[in-house]
């Protein structure tokens, strides 16, 4: 890739990200309604006012490619009205001018998201102002259209190398090597990154300092052997070894992709999960079960991030900073989730678990009226039902219909599992709160003494009760 020029690349001021923030909030607005080229525009200004948040990027890409329904093409007649920007972006990398070669691909992309050759430049435009992440990413874009695409394949191999990622790297130069069988690079690479893949995990090199490079190859040889035959006692690398070889046998089938995917995120290793569901999307031509699973992939970092906030708020619980980065994240996470599930209940209308999640996402969305149809629709399913009378019982209660909400609540109490203590000590709380709000202070009592004996400290139930218990002596 080209040399770095991080001098050329200054961070956003504050009052950027501020208007970046803004724009996307109001792009997800206007792309829930279905307005894409709107949302677009909006996003691809966000990415000109912070161009190393990959967020505002991913965001961009994936209403790119729906807005093309992901026929991996773009526009009809995209190569005759892409080509003036394409000039842009030859011109400014030619003059080194890398923030315009991210800006002018950005216009490449808007008209077909899966354009390789542009790909490849913003990705070396990235990498040249130091913003690796982006880099890789950008490539791991460019791979859903032709994961075996060697020249795609070295590039992010190379990356991966530079990144520290040598298992990811060791893919790609063994899918290099298949492919073009005469190229020397791909030959040594393999096995030059294994030895320093077993290094960097084992910590080698802080132990034994050999006294040249002869001894140095030889030590990386001898522990990467040892490294293979421990780790190949174990049931997940069989495993997934087995599935790699499926893969080999038959490159169309979704199915084997989906399950070394799930092994690696078993693994806790996100990274491979994503290379391996993304090497799948060409071969089985974009199948819907994989590109929901990289979809739901992709989501994994800001449920991360929240869990990490929660933790810190649990010693800070008024940082405001903290509390509004936690907004921020439930909001993202339930607007992808909220993406995902209709796209499952769509796909698959008669499968009630999917319609109630997505109800779930549309009451956290605020959207009650669509929330409310989706898990009535849900309550119909055992599987579903206690949930979904749940969460309709919610519903009513943000229409401000008590008797309804009501109504749902009592109705979920009734099938909800023993095992859902959490669950039962919630209703309880609802219905009696909800009895209190509406005069029914008798009720309210019974149901505030029912619920302390089992969780006195609930929430704030016992000065609840001395509150209700009092107004209703004084009644």
């Amino acid at each position: 890739m080209a040399d770095k020029e991080s001098a050329l690349w200054k961070q956003p001021t504050k009052e950027q990200r501020r208007v970046a923030a803004g724009q996307f909030d109001r792009a997800n607005q206007v792309i829930a309604t279905g307005n894409f080229d709107y949302g677009i525009q909006l996003l691809m200004s966000c990415c000109k006012l912070d161009p190393a948040n990959l967020i505002y990027r991913r965001e961009l890409r994936k209403t790119e490619k729906a807005k093309f329904k992901n026929n991996l093409r773009g526009s009809r007649f995209a190569f005759l009205t892409t080509s003036a920007s394409k000039t842009k972006v030859k011109t400014a990398k030619a003059a080194r001018d890398y923030l315009k070669v991210l800006d002018q691909g950005e216009q490449v992309l808007a008209r077909n998201p899966w354009d390789i050759g542009t790909q490849m430049d913003m990705a070396e435009a990235a990498d040249a102002l130091g913003l690796l992440d982006l880099a890789v990413w950008i490539l791991e874009q460019a791979r859903q259209k032709d994961p075996l695409d060697a020249t795609v394949n070295r590039a992010l191999a190379r990356l991966y190398e530079e990144r520290g990622n040598f298992s990811q790297a060791i893919g790609l130069w063994e899918i290099v090597r298949k492919v073009a069988p005469r190229d020397i690079e791909a030959q040594h690479k393999a096995k030059d990154l294994a030895a320093s893949d077993t290094i960097a995990r084992g910590g080698y090199d802080s132990v034994v300092q050999p006294s040249s490079e002869k001894e140095h190859r030889e030590g990386a040889t001898q522990a990467a052997s040892a490294e293979k035959e421990n780790v190949g006692q174990g049931r997940e690398p069989r495993e997934v070894a087995s599935l790699r070889a499926r893969i080999v046998a038959d490159p169309t089938a979704p199915g084997s992709y989906a399950q070394l995917a799930s092994v690696f995120r078993r693994m806790g290793k996100l990274e491979e999960a994503r290379q391996i569901l993304q090497e799948g999307m060409g071969p089985t031509g974009s199948d819907f079960e994989l590109s929901t699973e990289l979809a739901d992939l992709e989501i994994e970092p800001f449920r991360r991030d929240l869990m990490l906030t929660e933790e810190k708020l649990e010693s800070r619980p008024q940082d405001t900073e903290l509390n509004a980065l936690r907004a921020r994240l439930v909001k993202e996470i339930n607007s992808r989730e909220l993406d995902l599930y209709r796209q499952k209940a769509e796909r698959h209308p008669t499968d009630m678990c999917y319609r109630l999640e997505w109800g779930i996402r549309l009451l956290r969305a605020n959207q009650i009226d669509a929330a409310i149809a989706e898990l009535q629709a849900a309550r119909n399913d055992p599987r579903c039902r206690w949930r979904s009378l749940m969460f309709l019982g919610y519903c009513f209660q943000a229409r401000n219909n008590w008797r309804l909400a009501q109504r749902n609540f009592e109705e979920a109490m009734q099938h909800l599992p023993a095992a859902e203590e959490a669950s039962r000590k919630e209703l309880l709380f609802q219905i009696a709160q909800g009895c209190a709000l509406n005069g029914e202070l008798s009720k309210a009592v019974d149901l505030a003494y029912e619920l302390a004996n089992i969780d006195f400290a609930y929430r704030n139930i016992s000065h609840l009760l001395d509150e209700w218990q009092s107004k209703l002596q004084n009644a």
